[in-house]
This record gives C-alpha cells, structure tokens and sequence, in this order.
C-alpha cells in the first residue's frame, strides 16, 4: 500500500509540474507576444479638413467606432474581471486621460490601420485587420474627424491581463485578439472601391466592418470566437437570409428584429451597422447574395 501511494504521488506531483511549465510557457509566450515592438513602414496620409471628408469620416466613426469608444470617443469599458483582464477601449479625444493630444497623423494610422500603439505595441481587441482594409481616403476622413471632436476628460486604467487571461489568449480561445500580429504591414494596398450601389462595394463595406471576425471568412456563420457570443448567422444564401427580401435585411440592421420578430443578440452590433445610408445596405445585400450557398460552419 505505502509502495502504491508513493507512486500515486509521483505520478501526481509529475501531472502537477507538467501542468505549471505549460502555464509558465503559455503566460511568458503571451506576456511576450502582448509586449513586442513592431517595426514598419507607416504611410503618410495627407489629412483633409474639407466639410465634405468631415462628415465621411464622422459617418464611417459613427457606424465602426462608437459601439466600443463610446458615441463621445472618451472609451468605454471592455472587460472588467480581474481574474481574466481589465481592458478598456482608449479615450480618443484631446481630453484628460485621451490619446488625441498624442498622437500625430503616423500614430493614427499605426493605429488603425496597422493594430499597434505609439510604441509600436499590440493593441488588445483593435479590429485593425479589418480597419487594414479601409481605403487611404476613408482612413484620412475618419483620422479628420477624430481630430476634430470635442476634448472629453475620462482616463481610464491600464490594461492589465490576468493569469487565466493569459492563457486563455495563448491557446486562441478570445479569437484573434492581437490583429498586428496577422496583418500584412508590408504588402501593397488593396485598390481602392469607388463608392456605389454595387456588389463590389458591398465587398469592401463587408471588410471593413467586421462582419468575417464573427460570421466566418466565408461567411457561413458557425460559432463565433468570443467568448459567451452565440452561433453566427449564416450569412450566405445557404442560410436563413435566402428567405429574407432586401427590405427585411435592412429593416433587422435598423431594428435589430428579424422577420419572424427575433431580437438578435448584443453581441451584433445592429444599432450602429444600422447608420450605414440605404444605398450602402443595398451594397452591402447585393454582395451577401453572390456568394456561393454555404451550409453553416461547424
């Protein structure tokens, strides 16, 4: 019996110190990854000040932005669990505690367009894989209009990962959360789309607001990557949009109700897709239905 309960406690004390080296490497990996200063070239966009490129970059803001920094850009609150992490979306005004007093036009675009901060540091939760695709001029609109917004004094604490949020990040379960690690910094720039009532700007609209970091790269929906979010809709004619008509699709983004009188999840972010004008949804419809009849992910 003693012979046995030794070996018990090798094998246990063994399991245990297996278990504490793949949380030390997967916490340093992490610690690492979240602490890398990237080095790239970072284009140097003439910012307009026009009304005209305001109210575009005032739109593009209001429909991307605001649903995480909130309608005045002073930030919000993202995840507030001490044993996972404390991450706030930044202020992004002039503002006491806001990052508009230091940025420059470079850090603006480093920012958005390539997910690091100043520094060269990965944002957290920064959907600049997408935003990578905006266009030069949609870029420089929406840095005119950030520039331009009322000072708003809100600090708020540093971001601060836990133990479990560390690990959690290292095994990919919060999804791709660290955008400047796959974006391609050094490829050329996708061409621009000329704005209009059509499919192919229906594409860029699709890729610049998020829609494949939840409903798949192609589209077909399945489980999203965050955490607590529900299945993605199917958003191919193989799922349930095929029996949608265009008016009803953009009647959920203004409503958040489907046709049957389903409310859709928080987790989609109908109330600010919904400021994108008629024409855009149209767009944006016209696309989703030229995709190929998809069975939805598993």
């Amino acid at each position: 019996m003693k012979r046995a309960l030794k070996w018990f406690a090798i094998i246990v004390g063994g399991l245990l110190l297996v278990l504490l080296a793949g949380v030390l490497f997967i916490t340093s990996s992490t610690n690492r990854r979240l602490n890398t200063e990237y080095d790239f070239d970072v284009a140097a966009l003439t910012i307009p000040t026009d009304a005209a490129a305001l109210a575009r970059g005032e739109h593009l803001v209001e429909t991307l932005c605001v649903g995480c920094h909130g309608d005045d850009l002073g930030g919000t609150i993202l995840i507030e669990d001490p044993a996972l992490a404390i991450v706030a979306a930044s202020n992004l005004t002039r503002g006491q505690g806001g990052v508009g007093g230091q940025y420059g036009d470079e850090d603006w675009v480093r920012a958005i367009r390539h997910g690091s901060n100043s520094e060269g540091q990965a944002l957290f939760i920064m959907p600049a894989a997408d935003f990578y695709f905006l266009s030069d001029e949609d870029l420089a609109a929406v840095i005119a209009y950030v520039k331009s917004v009322p000072a708003v004094d809100q600090e708020w604490p540093e971001r601060e990962i836990g133990t479990l949020g560390k690990i959690l990040i290292g095994i990919g379960a919060f999804g791709d959360v660290l955008n400047v690690e796959t974006i391609p910094h050094e490829a050329a720039r996708p061409a621009a789309v000329p704005a209009g009532t059509n499919a192919a700007y229906g594409e860029y609209l699709v890729n610049i607001s998020s829609c494949r970091s939840c409903h798949g790269t192609n589209l077909a929906g399945g489980q999203d990557g965050e955490p607590g979010a529900p299945p993605a809709h199917n958003l191919t004619p193989g799922g349930e949009l095929a029996g949608w008509t265009e008016a009803e699709f953009q009647t959920v983004l203004r409503t958040g109700q489907t046709p049957d009188g389903r409310q859709l999840s928080e987790f989609m972010p109908w109330q600010t897709l919904g400021n994108y004008s008629d024409e855009e949804l149209t767009a944006i419809w016209l696309y989703l239905n030229e995709q190929p009849a998809l069975p939805t992910n598993e």
